[in-house]
């Protein structure tokens, strides 16, 4: 299965996304012969649920039955990012702070704190289980092995957040205040 980024229909489906009141945090084209249009989204508050799903599902067909935006066949499938979400936003390192996440660079970046055991071969790493760190300006900061590294958002491949106690934790407490603000 071919896998891609969908960047270039990102400013074609986010407008509709926003307008039926979701924020997009992922757009991907998936397959080869059968394609699926793979679109995570959230609402403002962070939270999606079934309802939510089905919602945009309907607005995103009922656009692209309008304005054909897609050449060929291709299936849609809207889903939630998860608690284990991918990162895909500069906003996304500093709103989740202080969680783990695993973390693919397109090239490699030295420490900023010392010399990494890991690094063998001395041009740095690519790849990081690590604590984020949060922002400085348009660079992320992170900390793996008890050192601490800086590299520009463009250089990120990939990056997801690592299911662990505090991030379920967080989360539980984020649906109860949701519940709360319900009733």
């Amino acid at each position: 299965m071919v896998v891609t980024a969908a960047v270039h229909l990102e400013p074609i489906f986010e407008p509709v996304i926003e307008k039926a009141g979701f924020k997009l945090v992922r757009l991907r084209m998936m397959g080869g012969a059968s394609r699926t249009l793979q679109v995570m989204a959230e609402r403002p508050d962070g939270s999606m649920d079934v309802e939510g799903c089905t919602a945009l599902s309907h607005a995103l067909l009922d656009f692209i039955e309008a304005e054909d935006p897609v050449e060929g066949e291709y299936e849609i499938e809207v889903s939630s990012p998860g608690i284990d979400r991918p990162l895909t936003r500069l906003m996304d390192f500093a709103r989740w702070s202080g969680h783990e996440a695993k973390i693919e660079l397109r090239a490699a970046v030295r420490s900023i704190s010392g010399e990494d055991p890991r690094d063998h071969s001395g041009e740095g790493r690519k790849r990081f289980k690590a604590t984020l760190l949060g922002l400085d300006g348009n660079d992320i900061l992170i900390r793996a092995d008890k050192l601490d590294y800086r590299f520009a958002f463009r250089n990120l491949a990939n990056a997801k957040l690592v299911l662990t106690d505090k991030l379920i934790n967080e989360d539980l407490k984020a649906r109860k205040a949701s519940d709360t603000q319900e009733k």
